[in-house]
Formats: structure tokens, sequence, C-alpha cells
């Protein structure tokens, strides 16, 4: 068993899982996660708690971050079967669909709780780009996630070309970072707040007091800003949403809006009181944080047309408000930065950039950053 000293730099989803898999992996490492915000803090620069979240891949067929998404299913299925408390779940109890008046798999239920609406006007739309392998009606995932089937054309509401469906998973964000937090202390884990000037600092700041062998970097939209990184292809991408107490008993997404192109539609429900979460706007390189009020009415107008059942076709006006919000992709222009380099003589693991897919890739990411620190430490993999 190799022994090493680890400092993670984040305590987002992607830090907290990169430090629980290497916990898990190997009890010798002693990890340290020091992080400037942690679960519970909401700070525009802290971009976890913002989240949905679920489970709606757009990476491209036969890429790494494919691979990263298809590994990262297979970990949120099983919490979602067996391990309530973190927060993850299906939508799915047997779900009747039915859209302005239009019933989409008419007289029948389906045990699937996700539908993907899209529109051929949208093509080429921000939107539609973004979401260009989550519109395909033959994308990479489509014998991976249950119940995945194309909406016969017969069965498509009016205005929509065509649609997907199947079953997937909504994250409660507000459970499953403390849950990750919570798995984090019981494999040894110690977490400190902490704030840095320059990446170097991380390896004075281990617990046992002793220098760190490792460094692995987790800040997000701070590694924009933080000495040694300064990664000027980290911008925000802006997006705003409104969370109601109304359960539309369904997720859904669509390929674009009429209301501009830096705006997006998509409805996900939480698990255990944590509300549904209606988007959306994705604005890259806007960085207000005050919620606009205009932009928040024009989401729950479109929300409640995709969904009706939010507020049983009593419109915009029956819905339940909990809060408005603002939270900031940390995108990464040219893709995640998931690699190792030595700074200053200590290795670092870099791990950041993944935009809006930061938990849907987070247990794929964190896998490889787990074989880097293998890598960086000369240890030798285990088969």
């Amino acid at each position: 068993m190799s022994r090493a000293n680890i400092v993670v730099v984040g305590a987002g989803v992607c830090g907290l899982t990169s430090a629980l898999l290497l916990a898990r992996r190997n009890p010798g490492y002693k990890i340290t996660i020091v992080a400037k915000h942690m679960p519970g803090d909401y700070d525009a620069e802290y971009a976890s708690p913002w989240a949905g979240a679920n489970y709606m891949p757009t990476s491209l067929r036969g890429t790494e971050a494919a691979e990263w998404d298809r590994n990262t299913w297979y970990e949120f299925y099983h919490l979602a079967e067996e391990v309530p408390e973190a927060g993850v779940h299906f939508q799915g109890r047997e779900i009747l669909y039915q859209w302005l008046r239009t019933i989409v798999i008419e007289q029948s239920v389906c045990p699937v709780d996700l539908v993907v609406y899209s529109r051929e006007k949208d093509a080429h739309s921000v939107a539609s780009d973004w979401l260009a392998e989550l519109l395909s009606a033959d994308p990479w995932f489509k014998d991976m996630v249950p119940n995945f089937h194309v909406v016969p054309k017969e069965k498509l509401p009016s205005g929509i070309d065509s649609a997907t469906a199947w079953k997937s998973v909504c994250i409660n964000t507000a459970l499953y970072l403390p849950w990750l937090v919570s798995q984090c202390l019981r494999n040894s884990v110690v977490i400190k707040r902490g704030v840095l000037g320059h990446i170097s600092e991380a390896a004075g700041l281990h617990d046992t007091g002793r220098k760190a062998d490792l460094v692995v970097n987790c800040t997000g939209l701070l590694a924009s800003q933080l000495g040694g990184v300064m990664d000027k292809n980290v911008v925000p991408v802006r997006g705003q949403v409104v969370v109601v107490r109304n359960d539309p008993g369904i997720m859904t997404t669509i390929s674009g809006t009429d209301d501009g192109d830096d705006e997006v539609t998509y409805v996900m429900h939480r698990a255990a009181g944590g509300g549904t979460v209606l988007g959306g706007s994705y604005e890259k390189g806007k960085t207000d944080p005050v919620p606009d009020t205009n932009l928040a009415q024009r989401i729950m107008e479109r929300c409640v047309k995709l969904a009706p059942g939010l507020t049983n076709g009593k419109g915009a006006e029956a819905l339940s408000i909990v809060r408005h919000a603002v939270g900031f992709r940390p995108l990464r222009i040219g893709g995640v930065r998931l690699e190792k380099e030595k700074i200053g003589g200590v290795w670092i693991v870099h791990n950041y950039g993944h935009g809006g897919f930061g938990y849907q890739s987070s247990y794929g990411c964190s896998q490889v950053v787990v074989k880097l620190v293998e890598e960086a430490l000369g240890v030798r993999t285990r088969l």
C-alpha cells in the first residue's frame, strides 16, 4: 500500500468526488481538502450548490467526455437505487405524459422520467449546438440508460419535430454535497477552509503539517485567478433559475427558445423536498449575480408551457416560488483540464473546467484523477 500526503483544493462536486475516490482507492493516502467555499455556502464563484442537477449527457460520441459520463452514470444509478440519503433519485413513478392537451404516449403509462424535445427551427442555436448529442435520435448512451426510445411523430405536441424519452436521475445538490462530505469524513479525509493566492501554497496546508506529496486542483472558476494556474480559458457562463414547490412529475428540456440565443428551457424535480428547478439561461461571460425579473418571468412561462403538469394548466401565476437564483458554470474553452504537471517540485493534478456537466461527469473525471495521481506517485495500478 503506497502512502502519500495529498491536498485537494476545492470542495465542489469535483473536489469532493476526487478526494472520496482517492481515499477509497488507497487508505494509505492521507488526504486534506482545502477550500474557500464549502457545502452550505452560497457564493457566486462556488458553482456546485447552484446546479440543478441531473444526468442528461451532452458529450459527443467517441470522446473522452463521453467515457467520463458513461462511468458516472453507473455510480448515480447505484445511488438512486440503493442510497436514498444521497439525494439522487429517479423521478419515475409510472408517469402519464400529457402536454398541452396532446397525449404523447396515448392512454398508456411509460416508465421513463425524462423527455427531450427538438425543433428544427432551433438548428445551430446556442442551445441546439450545446445539446447536439442529447437531441440525437441515436445518441451514444441510448443502450446504457433504461427505456430509451424515440417518441412517435404522431404523438408529438404541436411545434415539436422530434423527441426522445428515457429513465434518468435528478440530484438534490443540497443533500448530495453534504453526503459527499460525510463519505469523505468516513474515509478519514480532513476538510478545512483556506484561501490560496498561488497553487504552490496548497502543498503546505496538509493537516499533518508536513508538505504534501501531491496536490489536486479542483478550483473551478477560481482557476482563472489562482496564481500558478491563471487559466484564462476558464470563463463564467451565467445560469438563472427559479426554484418552485410545484411537482411536474417529469424532467424535460427542449432544443431552444423563442426568447433569445442565450436562453434555454429545462425542468427537473429534486428528491426529498428539494423543489423543482426551472431554467434557464446560458450567458457566456456574463457575471451579474442579481436575478433578472424579466428573464425569470420568461423562464416560468416557458417551463409551464413545456410541462403543464407544473400547475395543472393554470399558467405561470400558479407557481409557488421558493427562490430565484443565479449561478455561474465554470466553462473552459477547449474542454476540461484533466492532466498532471509539476509546479515548484510538486505534482499538480488538474481537474476543472466542466461547465454545466460537473455532476454528470464527476465520477468519470475523478477516476482519471486517481489514475493520474498513481502515475505521478509511481504507484503500480491495480488490475
